[in-house]
């Protein structure tokens, strides 16, 4: 079967994905214990670091998108995913939280610098009415990564005798794959390229009253969506072990991978549109959920369910926004959207980390209300977008 959205670039940043989220991931379940209980930081300080992580990440998207629509997008891939590895070392030789928190900061800036130029490349040749499918193929391939990671985490944890910092030495490893793997992709060159940087100043021709109200909807649910890390210590608070946590964690991103290109398919035949709002509304109920239930089988499938929420949404809303975007701009657009929604996960990560008070009750309910309004409206809303 022809598959002509099946480009080289597609497939070598999907191979790059996956091994960087395999690192990324291999770590993340374990940052709230390393934190709280080996570095003996409160849980606000969890959503502090992970909400600055993303907030670095998110003014880095905006200038690197910039960047790439007017230099080689490559070399910024590159530069991404080798900021990234050197943010793993930080973490695992780390001896205080503030340590931890500069290795966030360091991985996270990595990744807003290769996102926009990343997903620019990504959609190089493939039509405007498959870009869900490419997105949607990318994001599996990204997320088998982070099951991967975790199982790694999770076998380790117990053949180290329990111990979590050989762990974190580990992810070095599959990080560091990720930057030469990058070396396989193509980018055409442009001699336009080469102009200054001061001609790429943002223009409502360039990004259109359409692309900037999805942004702002989707920019205004990300003020709820805090960091993943404080859903694992609500499990961990509710009775989870270190293990639990963990394959909890495999749960998740093995229903988001399983989802992630079914619902780019849907997405194409549909619109993105009415996928992202049942998403929003999945991402209520698992919130509301695990805001409420201290049952370890109802948190499980809850987590489930969270996973179906991100599969929903995440390569989906990337290629919402490409839609919505002209080939020169793809760069901008992206930076600009992912920039948006990084913002939104710090500020998220910061009230609802000092709101967590011993069990994260609050913070988690009111998430899930308000993502139900907004998933509410994109339904039934008129649609000009």
């Amino acid at each position: 079967m022809t598959r002509p959205w099946l480009t080289r670039n597609l497939k070598v940043v999907s191979a790059v994905s996956l091994a960087q989220d395999a690192a990324s991931e291999l770590l993340y379940p374990l940052m709230p214990i390393l934190l709280t209980s080996v570095l003996g930081a409160p849980a606000a300080v969890v959503g502090a670091v992970e909400g600055i992580a993303e907030g670095v990440a998110a003014g880095t998207k905006v200038v690197a998108g910039r960047m790439s629509d007017r230099f080689r997008k490559k070399p910024l891939v590159a530069l991404g995913y080798g900021l990234a590895a050197l943010g793993k070392v930080l973490v695992a030789a780390a001896g205080v939280w503030q340590v931890v928190l500069a290795g966030r900061a360091v991985d996270r800036l990595g990744k807003g610098i290769r996102g926009a130029p990343r997903d620019a490349l990504l959609v190089q040749d493939i039509p405007v009415e498959s870009r869900g499918r490419a997105f949607g193929f990318h994001r599996a391939a990204d997320t088998a990564g982070a099951v991967i990671g975790p199982l790694i985490a999770l076998v380790g944890y117990e053949l180290l005798d329990h111990r979590i910092r050989p762990l974190l030495w580990i992810a070095v490893v599959p990080a560091a794959l990720s930057v030469l793997l990058v070396a396989w992709l193509r980018e055409p060159r442009v001699e336009q390229r080469d102009a200054p940087l001061r001609s790429t100043t943002l223009t409502p021709a360039r990004l259109t009253p359409e692309f900037w109200r999805v942004v702002g909807v989707l920019g205004l649910f990300s003020l709820v969506n805090f960091p993943d890390a404080l859903l694992l210590l609500r499990l961990h608070e509710i009775g989870f072990g270190v293990a639990a946590v963990i394959l909890a964690y495999v749960g998740y991103n093995l229903v988001y991978t399983a989802l992630s290109f079914p619902a780019g398919v849907v997405a194409d035949r549909l619109s993105p549109r009415t996928v992202v709002a049942i998403g929003l509304l999945v991402f209520a109920t698992a919130y509301f959920g695990l805001g409420l239930t201290e049952n370890h089988l109802a948190a499980w499938l809850l987590m489930g369910g969270y996973g179906a929420y991100t599969g929903l949404t995440d390569g989906v809303g990337k290629a919402w926004v490409s839609r919505l975007l002209p080939a020169a701009s793809q760069g901008t657009g992206q930076g600009v959207f992912q920039g948006v929604l990084g913002a939104g996960v710090l500020v998220a990560g910061v009230w609802a980390g000092l709101a967590w008070n011993g069990d994260g009750h609050v913070p988690l309910m009111v998430s899930g209300v308000v993502a139900a309004v907004i998933g509410l409206t994109l339904l039934v809303a008129p649609r000009r977008a």
